[in-house]
Formats: structure tokens, C-alpha cells, sequence
């Protein structure tokens, strides 16, 4: 289980770094983020089979997404409407 955990962290990290626009190069993403590069490509494999749009810029080096997305996971509390009731 702690396994997932830490991926989802990587993944969230990935995601922090990719919306800064401070990703750098693959040797330079990996190191930030404390994986190996074969470890980053399987976690943009992942990140891609999410529906993320990221794309390398040749250009400026960095991984960037094509368009603005959002990335949440985790629990959330929901607003209590007036028809629920609260065990105590």
C-alpha cells in the first residue's frame, strides 16, 4: 500500500513541477523528483493514461501540458445539506 502512496506523491510532485514550468531536461526532472529516469518515463506513462496533455518543448527543455488540466486525488469533505443528520 505504501508502494501507491509514494507514486501518487511523485505523480503530484510531477504535476507541481510541470504547472511551474520547472522541470528541466529528463536528468534534471528525475533528479527533482528523486527517481530514476526510467522511473519518470513510467510515471509520465501514467500521468498520459490519466488524460494529462503533457508534451516535451525541445525548445525551452521541459515537459509542459498542451492545455490547462487539473489533477486532484485524494478525499475531500462534502458540504452537509439539510436533509442529512449527523451521528454522534
Amino acid at each position: 500500500m505504501n508502494a501507491i502512496i509514494k507514486n501518487i506523491e511523485i505523480i503530484k510532485r510531477a504535476d507541481q513541477l510541470i504547472r511551474l514550468h520547472a522541470t528541466g531536461n529528463p536528468e534534471a526532472f528525475s533528479l527533482k523528483l528523486g527517481v530514476s529516469k526510467t522511473k519518470l518515463y513510467r510515471v509520465l506513462r501514467i500521468m498520459k493514461a490519466l488524460d494529462a496533455p503533457i508534451i516535451y518543448n525541445c525548445l525551452l527543455q521541459r515537459f509542459e501540458y498542451e492545455e490547462a488540466v487539473g489533477f486532484q486525488f485524494g478525499f475531500f469533505r462534502k458540504e452537509a445539506n439539510s436533509k442529512s443528520c449527523k451521528i454522534v
